[in-house]
């Protein structure tokens, strides 16, 4: 007996899989959980027809739903990372947590996941480290014998006041330890959660024992929504430079990261920062190191598609590249000498501008000098001071 055979010809070939469209997530930097370096295997979304994915639900208010955020308690083994790059200002560093929520998508830390096995995408900003024993291990380290007292910043990799410290308070924790034991420092952050600390930093600003810079990249909430969404307003920025001027704490505006056709009032900025207060500033231009390369692209292509690849030229002409290193794929120059102002003929017109709104502001007429000599490692231990 024959086998029965089946008429295939009037069924319609299957749909070729169709790659999903990237979309913005609600409070987030990042569009999706890239992989990092380390992962063997990658996984790519598409649509095989059998319904939309669970993020596309929220396609009517054009953004994916909101991801929740998970705090990760780890115990430290070290508190003080040194630093011997001559382009950085600080020799010191202390960083209470790893990930950050503020979700700034330009970030150079979010590489830095890739070592948790977390994504420097999505994971950066909702897989937060939090060193639960910073506090105690900073004051083991500055009551070693061999430790010498050197320029230290908190919060250089991460901010130090994103929204867990609000309940964790290490940095706050951070701040008591060195109010104890007289060692001057400086803390970077976008958050207006430091106004919390003034009772601790106005006193030993007063001393010269501390100084705060506040991160402001643009005045345009909108685009500042978009490339930093957890981190406080531009506007509520500048009342938090007022209030520690106010009170007395030596105030400075970071506007950095500079991205080309991107963040374009640095002038204003600058002179919105001076009129609250602060009487020193910085900047950098946007590095672009490991997986961060690829979200940065990532994320023009969901907000700014039209001028994506104009930005990403301009960012490597701040890197002087040449037309290799441009066809070898290479987007900065990670040299110290050159990495955070860039060099070339768009890195000077950069300075030039920087430094003409400075002169005309009076920003930096004045160096914050921090007191080395009031060390007392002693008074962490009980022991009194003759001094």
């Amino acid at each position: 007996m024959p086998r029965p055979t089946t008429d295939l010809s009037d069924v319609p070939p299957a749909p070729e899989a169709v790659h999903i469209p990237l979309q913005a997530i609600r409070g987030r930097g990042a569009a999706t959980a890239m992989v990092h370096r380390f992962v063997r295997d990658a996984r790519e979304v598409v649509d095989d027809g059998w319904g939309h994915p669970p993020w596309q639900e929220a396609e009517d208010e054009g953004a994916a739903p909101a991801l929740a955020t998970r705090v990760h308690l780890e115990t430290a083994r070290s508190a003080i990372c040194a630093n011997d790059s001559p382009d950085i200002f600080f020799e010191l560093s202390v960083n209470p947590y790893r990930g950050c929520e503020h979700g700034c998508i330009y970030c150079y830390a979010r590489p830095t996941h890739s070592y948790l096995n977390f994504s420097p995408g999505l994971d950066f900003e909702t897989q937060i480290v939090a060193k639960e024993n910073i506090a105690a291990l900073l004051r083991a380290e500055l009551c070693a014998p061999r430790y010498v007292p050197r320029l230290l910043n908190i919060g250089s990799a991460t901010d130090c006041y994103q929204p867990v410290e609000r309940e964790l308070k290490l940095t706050r924790s951070l701040i008591e330890v060195m109010r104890d034991a007289r060692h001057p420092f400086s803390l970077i952050t976008k958050s207006s959660g430091v106004e919390r600390d003034l009772d601790l930093l106005a006193p030993l600003a007063a001393q010269r024992l501390a100084a705060v810079y506040i991160t402001i990249t643009t005045l345009d909430a909108t685009l500042a929504r978009r490339m930093e969404p957890r981190a406080a307003a531009p506007h509520r920025r500048l009342r938090t430079i007022r209030a520690l001027a106010d009170a007395g704490v030596p105030v400075g505006v970071s506007v950095a990261p500079q991205i080309p056709f991107i963040t374009e009032d640095m002038e204003q900025v600058l002179e919105a920062a001076y009129d609250a207060g602060a009487r020193s500033a910085f900047y950098t231009v946007l590095r672009l190191p490991w997986e961060l390369d690829a979200l940065f692209r990532e994320w023009l292509g969901v907000h700014y598609p039209q001028r994506a690849a104009r930005v990403m030229a301009r960012v490597q002409d701040l890197h002087n590249l040449s037309d290799a290193q441009r066809g070898a794929g290479k987007t900065y120059n990670s040299d110290y000498v050159s990495r955070m102002k860039g060099s070339g003929l768009w890195a000077d017109l950069l300075r030039q501008r920087f430094a003409a709104t400075c002169r005309k502001l009076g920003l930096n007429r004045e160096r914050v000098e921090l007191d080395l000599t009031q060390f007392r490692p002693g008074l962490l231990q009980g022991q009194a001071s003759l001094f």
